[in-house]
């Protein structure tokens, strides 16, 4: 028998040692695909959190609210207290006609202000209330007209629920962000009755829609918290959907289109 003939045990043991790789490679092939799986999984809820509707508790909101409003009013009444403190010093005249024109500039610009956010982030009236869109329109003039920005209303006046009329004014705040240089706004309804919509066309130079904006209206915040700045972008989006509604931002040839719907 030659040197090099294998023996009945050598080949048994030959075939268990192949077994054996067999299964163990098997068995890593297994523990790789159940830890792809595994990794698959855990990244799938963390993607799903960032898309998901967050929600503010109710003294978060009202703060944060609050500090919008307060945002706001802080420069006009700054140059009310300013005004006044020139008038007490011994100027001139001329000096002193110039600080009340600033008084009275800075107070009407304090006042309209705060009318416009009685309505768009207060109660305006008892719960369930409905409010003029004739009102609205009075507001959003004082609030957001000057030499700058024009607005056309081609809205009907009539009464809606009130928080319909607090997702227009900010749909209009939203739209003025589109156009940070000034330029033209065009409100429009769709449909009629309590189930109005609205149609807001923003043109001007660079008119853009913030980067922002579309996931706060949507309630997605990208995993960042809700701040004084985004608060406002994200209650226009709570207000839509206590309404019914979505709310979209998107580019048509040089203008943006807010729509509710």
């Amino acid at each position: 028998m030659s040197d090099t003939a294998t023996t009945p045990a050598a080949a048994s043991e030959a075939s268990k040692t192949s077994e054996a790789s067999k299964t163990s490679e098997a068995s890593k092939t297994s523990e790789a695909s159940k830890t792809s799986e595994a990794s698959k999984t855990s990244e799938a809820p963390k993607t799903e959190a960032a898309k998901a509707v967050v929600t503010l508790e109710g003294l978060d909101l009202a703060a944060l609210l609050c500090s919008r409003v307060c945002h706001d009013l802080i420069s006009p009444v700054g140059a009310v207290v300013n005004g006044i403190e020139v008038m007490e010093d011994d100027a001139d005249e001329q000096t002193k006609q110039f600080a009340i024109e600033l008084i009275k500039k800075s107070a009407n610009t304090a006042s309209a202000r705060l009318q416009f956010c009685r309505i768009a982030f207060g109660a305006a009236g008892s719960a369930g209330a409905s409010i003029d869109t004739g009102d609205a329109e009075g507001v959003a003039r004082g609030m957001m007209e000057d030499e700058k920005t024009k607005l056309t209303w081609k809205l009907t006046r009539v009464l809606l629920p009130k928080n319909r009329v607090k997702l227009l004014l900010n749909m209009l705040l939203l739209a003025t962000g589109t156009i940070p240089r000034g330029g033209s706004l065009v409100i429009e309804g769709v449909g009629e009755g309590d189930t109005m919509g609205f149609k807001i066309t923003s043109t001007g130079m660079n008119a853009r829609v913030p980067q922002a904006a579309p996931g706060l209206v949507a309630g997605e915040t990208g995993g960042n918290p809700v701040d004084a700045h985004a608060i406002q972008p994200f209650y226009t989006g709570m207000l839509a959907r206590a309404c019914g509604l979505t709310v979209t931002l998107a580019p048509e040839g040089e203008s943006i289109v807010l729509a509710a719907k």
